[in-house]
């Protein structure tokens, strides 16, 4: 053995070794109470940050400030209101509520979209709105649309032009201040009449809710969510115990928004040619299809024309193409569906009826604001756009040769595309165009503006929509723009009644022009109304009345219509009947069962016993030239130029509106009539 070894005393490692267990159960101790430790601080910390935002709340909604006094709140209750598009907007909502609860409020979080304050907010505020804390956080709610800067997005879309926002006495009481992109109007707003495009066109009063909201900044160029300078904070501090919470303000204390540094850049020297190229691109008017709508309306089939108008091959004339029947049109005029051009001129509408076909993607106006192009432009490329798309169906199995050939003369044109036609300033100039063109014209308006339908030119067949009978079911299906809406529309009647009745005053002979009332058929919504609908036709004394079930397009979050709204044939058949026997001097002439649609015609067209309810288009083509070749002094009326209807399109015929020339194209595996789509 090596003496070595004696030397070195292993006891104390073995005594280690021996008593390990107890080691290791002191290690765990002290690590835990080392845990616990850090836990109590944490949560003591996190205690102190609450009371300290509990009151710095409460300073803030009573104050609109941080003070350093105590103030006594009188709240009964807090509504929360947001608008969000990525979700921001909902998680702000939410941190809020609880700084809120803290308070011992009661608190409500409300989605802008869910929520309809012609419905809601009388019945719930009345006379002590007051007494509400109102709040409308949005992650870019006051944000650039389309590029607009729009005010708030209701639930309805875009709210430019709309009567129902910031104008009602409930909402003209809330107040709205939402971080976010903001345009300059150059000054104007402080005037209170702001102007700016950018802003619409509705006046604004000093200390509007709008208008605060809107122009919180005044400056030639804005950065996204740019923060006001100290000098403008400052002043808001100071506002009175009644305003309301700045949404800023309130994101400084929860320290959930971010001041953003804006960097200003001084330019050196302008030349006053620069200044005047950016005066006159800022005055210059914008195109009402901007590039996001353009997209949109592109995958929706539409070919865009200009800035402003479009065209869209009809899904009739697809069907006649192939030799499958043609729309309710052929039926009841004598329309060649495979040779009718459906388009627009205006994409812009002043109404945003439940039943819109195209979700709303099109814009909305109450006065035409936009670049205008030219008429000869939009009908050349519209002619040629629809030529295009039917050169699409050559060599289609099922195309008849000789309908492809006939579809590439235009000789109908179905000004009813989308939008409101009328609205286009040189409407008149365009029809010109058409009818010496040899294409006959049939408009459709939406019975909102009276004075350009009694200034329109002759057409061939002049409709107006008369989607309900009451001023509050107009309301609640167009949902129209104008707050004299009702007022308008009876207004467009009567427009139309002076075209059937108009006097010419050199040669004391009457122009009447075919006119038509389009009744859609919504159940549960506008078909109890008879009486209503019989004093109204009264009022437009129209040659024609077509009433159709609504055709439902999908789901949609700009409508809450569903199939459970529309009518089966046999109920709008039920409809017509009971609405023929309140108007005497009309019967019902002809029926498009696959379209839901019968015509009520005026019994002068029910000549020796046989109804002669279709147009001889070419007589039309004569009449129209005289016509403007004289001057307006050769005139004529609806009777010139009319022609017998068929057998078969004729109501109670066994054919039930289909030309037997066609073949009937029935859905595979078809469980259920649905024709009503």
């Amino acid at each position: 053995m090596d003496p070595s070894l004696d030397t070195w005393d292993f006891s104390p490692l073995i005594s280690l070794w021996i008593h390990r267990f107890y080691i290791y159960w002191g290690f765990a101790f002290g690590i835990s109470l080392w845990i616990c430790f850090q836990i109590v601080i944490r949560k003591q910390d996190k205690t102190s940050q609450e009371k300290s935002l509990s009151k710095a709340t409460r300073d803030l909604v009573t104050n609109g400030y941080i003070s350093l006094q105590e103030k006594e709140v009188f709240v009964s209750g807090v509504k929360i209101f947001y608008g969000s598009q990525t979700g921001t907007a909902k998680g702000f909502a939410t941190i809020l509520a609880e700084a809120v609860t803290c308070l011992g409020l009661p608190v409500a979080i409300i989605n802008l979209k869910e929520y309809d304050p012609d419905d809601h907010l009388v019945e719930e505020i009345g006379k002590n709105v007051d007494k509400w804390l109102w709040m409308l956080g949005a992650h870019r709610v006051m944000t650039r649309g389309e590029g607009d800067c729009n005010v708030v997005k209701s639930k309805h879309g875009s709210i430019e032009g709309d009567f129902r926002a910031w104008k009602t006495k409930f909402i003209s009481r809330l107040r709205a201040l939402s971080k976010g992109e903001k345009k300059s109007c150059g000054g104007n707003c402080k005037k209170g009449r702001c102007k700016s495009s950018q802003h619409g066109s509705e006046e604004m009063e000093p200390g509007s809710p709008a208008q605060d909201g809107l122009h919180q900044r005044d400056t030639e160029e804005e950065e996204p969510f740019a923060s006001t300078s100290e000098e403008d904070s400052s002043t808001e501090d100071h506002q009175s115990l009644s305003s309301v919470v700045d949404v800023e303000d309130l994101g400084k204390i929860m320290n959930h928004v971010k001041k953003e540094k804006r960097e200003k850049e001084q330019q050196e020297e302008k030349t006053s040619l620069f200044r005047n190229t950016v005066k006159n691109e800022a005055s210059e008017r914008r195109a009402m299809i901007t590039p996001a709508l353009r997209e949109a309306l592109t995958k929706q089939g539409y070919q865009l024309i200009g800035s402003h108008s479009g065209v869209k091959l009809c899904r009739w004339t697809k069907s006649m193409l192939r030799g499958r029947g043609g729309c309710y049109k052929h039926t009841f005029y004598g329309i060649e569906s495979h040779r009718c051009m459906e388009t627009t001129p205006s994409l812009a509408c002043a109404n945003k009826c439940v039943f819109c076909w195209r979700h709303h993607t099109n814009p909305v106006g109450t006065e035409w604001r936009w670049k205008m192009d030219q008429p000869e432009m939009i009908l050349k490329e519209a002619i040629e756009n629809h030529q295009s798309m039917i050169k699409q169906f050559k060599g289609v199995p099922g195309v008849k040769e000789e309908r492809f050939e006939e579809g590439m003369t235009v000789k109908h044109c179905a000004l009813s595309l989308v939008g409101e036609p009328i609205m286009y300033p040189e409407i008149n100039r365009f029809l010109k165009l058409l009818h010496e063109c040899k294409i006959s014209s049939f408009l459709v308006t939406n019975a909102q503006f009276p004075v350009e339908i009694k200034n329109l030119k002759p057409v061939t067949q002049l409709y107006v929509s008369v989607d309900a009978s009451t001023k509050d079911s107009l309301k609640k299906i167009d949902r129209p723009l104008f707050k004299d809406f009702w007022q308008r529309f009876l207004d467009s009647l009567k427009a139309l009644a002076a075209k059937v009745i108009a006097l010419s005053v050199i040669w004391l002979q009457h122009l009447q022009q075919r006119t038509v009332y389009r009744l859609t058929l919504v159940k549960a919504w506008n078909v109890d109304e008879l009486q209503a609908y019989a004093e109204l036709v009264s009022l437009g004394s129209p040659d024609f009345i077509e009433v159709k079930g609504v055709t439902y397009c999908g789901e949609s979050s700009a409508s809450s219509l569903t199939m459970a709204n529309v009518p089966w044939h046999e109920e709008v058949v039920r409809f017509v009947h009971e609405l023929v026997d309140l108007i005497p001097n009309y019967e019902i002439a002809c029926e498009h069962e696959h379209s839901n649609c019968l015509l009520i015609a005026h019994k002068k067209f029910k000549i020796d016993r046989e109804w002669w309810t279709w147009i001889n288009y070419n007589r039309f083509q004569e009449l129209i030239q005289e016509y403007e070749d004289s001057g307006g002094s050769k005139t004529f009326s609806a009777e010139d130029y009319m022609a017998k209807t068929p057998h078969w399109a004729l109501f109670g015929a066994s054919e039930r509106g289909f030309d037997p020339k066609d073949t009937r194209y029935q859905r595979k595996n078809k469980s259920k009539d649905i024709s009503g789509c």
